[in-house]
C-alpha cells in the first residue's frame, strides 16, 4: 500500500532536474531507530527546535521502519510513537523487515522465531519483560504465545497499521528500497522491506528520489537516485532524519 503525504509520486513521469517536495510543506523522515529510545527522544527534541527556528504551517513526520530490535528499549519506542500527540502535523510509519518478522513470529510461523531472536529480537523481547534465554528453549508456538501475552495488543495493532511506502512530492520513502525497473505501484512488499542489491548498486533514474533506511552506512549515503539514512543508531549513537522542504534538502542527527 502506498501512503501519500500531501501528493503522490508517479513513476511514469521522468524525474525533474532537481527533486522537490510539495509547495509550502515540510517533511521530517527518520531512519532506523532500532530500540534506541534515548536517541529517538534526542532527535525529536532536535526536530522540535528546528520547527521553532524555522516555522511552517504544514509539516509531516515519517519513520522509515525498524523501530524495534537490536537496541535496548523497543517497547518504549513503540509506546512513545504510538502515543505521540505533540507533533504539530501528520505522522506516518513504514513497515520495516524487523516489524514484519515480529508479526510473523506472533503468528507462530514455523522457522521464524529463533531467527528473529538471533538478529535482535532477543533484546526486543526483554524490553517487554520476557526472558530471551527462556524463549530460545521454546518452539515457535510457545514463543508466539509467550510474546502475545507480554506485548500489549495496542502495540501490535499500531505496528500492523504501518504502510509500505510514502510519497512526498518527487520523493518516495521506503524502508529498504525498490526493485529497479518495476513501476512503483507494482513493487512487492518484500522488496520494499528487504531489498539491498540490485537496488543499492543501480544508478538508473527511478522517476523519483528514493529515501530509505535498512542498510547501515557511515553517514548519509546520498546518490543521484537514492538517499540512505540508516546511520546505525543502535551501535553508533547516530540517528538521522532528512528534512525536505520544496527544493531544500538537509539533515538532522544525534551525536555519536
Amino acid at each position: 500500500m502506498v501512503f501519500s503525504l500531501f501528493r503522490r509520486v508517479s513513476a511514469n513521469i521522468a524525474a525533474p532536474p532537481r527533486y522537490a517536495g510539495p509547495p509550502g510543506k515540510r517533511l521530517y523522515a527518520v531512519g532506523d531507530v532500532h530500540g534506541r529510545r534515548d536517541l529517538l527522544d534526542d532527535l525529536l527534541d532536535r526536530i522540535a527546535q528546528d520547527l521553532a527556528e524555522h516555522r511552517t504551517d504544514q509539516v509531516a513526520l515519517a519513520f522509515l521502519g525498524d523501530l524495534i530490535d537490536r537496541g535496548p528499549d523497543s517497547a518504549g519506542v513503540i509506546e512513545d510513537l504510538r502515543t505521540l500527540t505533540d507533533f504539530p502535523g501528520r505522522c506516518a510509519f513504514l513497515m520495516g523487515n524487523h516489524e514484519e518478522i515480529l508479526l510473523r513470529v506472533l503468528n507462530g510461523e514455523p522457522g521464524v522465531g529463533h531467527d528473529w531472536l538471533g538478529f535482535g529480537g532477543d533484546v526486543c523481547a526483554e524490553s517487554y519483560g520476557v526472558d530471551a534465554a527462556a524463549l530460545k528453549a521454546m518452539d515457535e508456538v510457545q514463543i508466539a504465545a509467550t510474546l502475545r501475552a507480554a506485548i500489549p495488543p495496542a502495540h501490535v495493532a499500531f505496528i500492523k497499521g504501518f504502510n509500505d511506502s510514502i510519497s512526498f512530492g518527487d520523493y518516495l520513502l521506503v524502508h529498504a528500497g525498490i526493485r529497479p525497473g518495476v513501476a512503483i505501484e507494482d513493487q512487492e512488499p518484500r522488496d520494499l522491506r528487504w531489498i539491498r542489491d540490485p537496488f543499492l548498486s543501480d544508478a538508473h533514474d527511478h522517476g523519483c528520489m528514493v529515501i530509505h533506511g535498512h542498510t547501515i552506512t557511515d553517514g548519509v549515503d546520498q546518490r543521484t537516485n537514492r538517499i540512505g539514512i540508516d546511520t546505525g543508531a543502535y551501535r553508533t549513537g547516530v540517528l538521522t532524519a532528512v528534512v525536505i522542504e520544496e527544493d531544500e534538502l538537509r539533515f538532522l542527527s544525534t551525536s555519536a
